[in-house]
């Protein structure tokens, strides 16, 4: 059995701003972001939300750092409103 998978996600109750913020930040500095792009997998659901958990966990994933000024957090579960289509990549 392989190590527990874990995702960086963007915490609950920041607001909209900061969620943009790391969302800009993630894109800028090692996320893919294509997949959130209108008509991409994970584009919807389309809030700043879940935008930014996608963005912080491609980031995550190809940096290994979860550091978002705090706006970001490690979880053990990916987030459970991501579109079918969409590929949520873990770092275990």
């Amino acid at each position: 059995m392989s190590a527990a998978a874990s995702y960086c996600l963007c915490k609950d109750g920041e607001s909209n701003v900061a969620l943009q913020g790391a969302l800009t930040y993630a894109c800028a500095t090692g996320a893919d972001c294509s997949a959130i792009l209108p008509n991409g997998a994970c584009y919807n659901p389309n809030t700043v939300k879940d935008h930014c958990n996608y963005a912080v966990n491609s980031n995550f994933h190809n940096t290994g750092s979860c550091d978002f000024g705090g706006v970001a957090t490690i979880s053990p579960n990916p987030p459970t409103n991501i579109a079918s289509t969409c590929n949520y990549p873990s770092n275990t």
